[in-house]
């Protein structure tokens, strides 16, 4: 009868701690994040953008269900939202629909702007291609945004915080983007005007030596300008610094035309404007081993053919430094770059190297003759890891001055003809991820590049790899026998203990 109420006693209480523990974990959210990359754990812009919501944010997922290659993005956005809830206070609330539920519910989607994708998926051995939706409608008021297509493994976190970044956004901080001086103008930076214009007010500013750059401008960006600056220009910009401006410079010094087969040095000024301030850009282009290609038309038997060929002027940058701008970015080419050294006192101005070159590398002085089926050697890469972008800040005597040069102006430019080209994401996100570092307004920066991104194992040797192999067979084996003996040698002594005259005294 004890024993009966002993284990009622004891079911009880089971069920009490259960219940307890389970409404601590509603009210108290929290979960451990052991993944190399802390992809489950959000950042704290992201924290701060939730805890200072005004007003709820509805978040109307259209993901497609019943499909296997979509359910593990399905499930890393809701648990994302789940949290996103949890720690804004249900401010944050969010549902899932079914847009391949009907037609109906297909046409709502589409009309609000959620792109439909197509799907390759097996139903009773037969092979389908379905259009299957992974989008999401976010309200902030009377305003909304549409994330029209949340690719598996992307950086959701960063896609979703920037969406609600911009609807609280009262006032967009303004990005001057300088004309005047040979600069491709907005429409020829496609990419760019795109990204920025989510945060910013990208607007296009002509520097001129009467021209005096608004006091609330949170960064200025020059690209790939070609004419020659004249010293009041130079002058805005000292200024600007002095008064703590951040400024991004995509400028090599150099100009590389494939179509005249010439590389030559430009002198319009700002080469020497940059080597007033120790920052050095030699008139040196830069070959790589590492390298992009280029198509070379060719012809056979009457008929027009091309061959890719190796041209080391295209380096493909791959060694980053781990500093905020270039964090979570895998390459960049940078065509006809130079090298950048800083010749200043590193104890008055901080300056830190950004990208490098492979361990083959060379420099090549202009002027020179592009040879593009030359037959390159390795004793013509004698050079290793040339530093190509920098970040300085703390120049013009103002220590919240800032400056970043990537040392080509070409990198993030997709041309204002008919058919642009298309830049990779991660040269348009070099050069957002340096306004976000120099506005230091949106917190963001950290999130942009986040994402699931495959985690490869080390190679081991063929001797570990043996090692490991029987250790796999033999330990499972030698842990049963352990555990065997040990349960043996546990009931010998209850045994031997049961055999003694006290036992049954005692019992």
């Amino acid at each position: 009868m004890k024993k009966r109420q002993s284990l009622t006693t004891g079911a009880l209480l089971i069920a009490a701690i259960v219940i307890v523990v389970n409404v601590i974990s509603y009210t108290l959210f929290f979960r451990v994040d052991f993944t190399r990359d802390k992809r489950f754990t959000l950042s704290s812009a992201t924290l701060d953008l939730l805890k200072n919501l005004k007003q709820p944010v509805t978040v109307t997922a259209y993901y497609s269900e019943n499909l296997t290659q979509l359910e593990a993005s399905k499930k890393e956005f809701k648990n994302l939202l789940a949290e996103y809830a949890a720690r804004s206070g249900n401010k944050v609330v969010y549902n899932f629909i079914n847009p391949n539920k009907n037609d109906s519910t297909e046409k709502e989607a589409a009309k609000l702007g959620i792109e439909p994708k197509i799907v390759q998926t097996r139903e009773k051995d037969e092979q389908k291609a379905i259009r299957a939706f992974l989008g999401a409608v976010v309200k902030y008021g009377d305003k909304s945004e549409v994330l029209s297509f949340i690719p598996p493994g992307g950086p959701i976190e960063y896609q979703l915080s920037t969406c609600i970044k911009k609807l609280t956004l009262t006032k967009k901080p303004f990005v001057g983007f300088l004309q005047g001086d040979g600069e491709p103008t907005m429409q020829a930076m496609q990419q760019v005007n795109a990204e920025l214009n989510i945060l910013y007010n990208f607007q296009s500013l002509t520097l001129s030596d009467t021209t005096i750059i608004p006091a609330d401008c949170k960064a200025l960006v020059m690209v790939d300008p070609k004419d020659t600056f004249k010293a009041g220009q130079l002058k805005q910009l000292d200024n600007y610094l002095a008064k703590g401006g951040h400024l991004f410079i995509a400028y090599s010094g150099l100009d590389g035309n494939l179509q005249s087969g010439a590389g030559t040095a430009l002198n319009i000024g700002l080469t020497q404007w940059l080597a007033s301030k120790n920052i050095v850009l030699d008139p040196k282009f830069v070959i790589d081993a590492h390298c992009g290609s280029i198509n070379l038309p060719q012809t056979f038997n009457g008929m027009q053919a091309y061959k890719q060929v190796k041209f080391p002027y295209l380096p493909i940058i791959t060694n980053l430094s781990g500093h905020p701008i270039t964090q979570g970015l895998n390459s960049c080419m940078l065509p006809f770059c130079s090298d950048i050294r800083f010749t200043g006192d590193t104890n008055k101005v901080k300056y830190t190297e950004l990208e490098f070159t492979s361990d083959k590398t060379g420099l090549l002085p202009a002027p020179l003759t592009f040879q593009i089926e030359h037959d390159w050697v390795p004793e013509e890469f004698p050079l290793t890891h040339m530093p190509v972008a920098a970040a300085i800040t703390g120049v013009n005597g103002n220590k919240d001055a800032k400056i970043v040069v990537v040392c080509c102006g070409t990198f993030a430019v997709n041309g204002a003809s008919q058919h642009p080209m298309q830049q990779e994401q991660d040269n348009i996100d070099l050069l957002a991820n340096s306004v976000d570092w120099l506005s230091d307004d949106t917190g963001l920066i950290e999130l942009r590049s986040k994402m699931t991104k495959a985690a490869p194992l080390k190679d081991v040797s063929d001797s570990a790899k043996q090692i490991l192999r029987y250790l796999n067979f033999l330990l499972p084996i030698l842990l049963v026998i352990f555990y065997g003996a040990i349960r043996m040698q546990m009931k010998k002594r209850t045994r031997i203990k049961r055999m003694e005259e006290t036992y049954a005294k005692e019992a």
